[in-house]
């Protein structure tokens, strides 16, 4: 699932590479950052006083809400939430039912036979026979295998279907309801969730300048 989601997502252009310079120098100023700005208010007093893990990420977080994410960059000359806001495309994208398909599609490397077919799970499928001897990638749906994809030459023909499913493809069994307690657990979480956030920022009219307006 996780090499179809990046097979999908592609490699974005701007991405930094892990284990790079630049990708260590980032992260090395974001911690230096951090132990310059926020753990040198944590003395020996103040840490005495924090009796829980959840405090501290309480503080952290406050610290970049208000702190760090409204602080203009030396590099970029934006506050960050500035520049990850301006970054979102608007309206943003939604994707087609074509691209939701490819990106939930497993797949597997095989060998072309010298033959022209190609294996998987039990099944044997017919392709180029061009492809013969070389690696190719095997796309497919899961629940349904009488029909697979070769990404080097497209679909291929099923030769021989024993098995229609992937043996890891178990569809979902809903579970048990759990029993009612009478609590009426979203209405809690809803106000919980107002009541924490009365006074942040509404970053959906930020996305979108019209909203609110008649």
């Amino acid at each position: 699932m996780a090499a179809a989601g990046l097979r999908f997502a592609g490699d974005p252009a701007d991405a930094l590479q892990a284990w790079t310079a630049a990708g260590q120098r980032k992260i090395e100023r974001f911690f230096r950052t951090v132990r310059d700005q926020f753990l040198v208010e944590l003395d020996d007093k103040r840490i005495g006083e924090i009796t829980h893990l959840s405090e501290l990420n309480r503080l952290f977080t406050a610290w970049v809400e208000t702190v760090y994410h409204r602080t203009v960059h030396s590099e970029t000359g934006q506050p960050p939430i500035e520049r990850w806001l301006g970054s979102i495309p608007r309206p943003l994208p939604l994707p087609s039912p074509a691209d939701l398909r490819e990106a939930f599609l497993w797949s597997e490397l095989r060998t072309v036979t010298k033959t022209a077919t190609v294996s998987l799970h039990g099944n044997t499928y017919e392709v180029d026979p061009m492809l013969s001897g070389m690696r190719v990638e095997l796309v497919f749906d899961p629940f349904d295998l009488t029909e697979i994809e070769v990404r080097a030459s497209g679909k291929t023909v099923p030769h021989r279907v024993g098995r229609h499913t992937h043996p890891k493809a178990s569809p979902e069994t809903p579970a048990e309801p759990a029993p009612s307690t009478g609590i009426d657990y979203l209405k809690v979480l809803d106000e919980t969730h107002t009541a924490n956030t009365a006074k942040g920022i509404n970053y959906s009219s930020l996305l979108d300048d019209s909203r609110g307006q008649r």
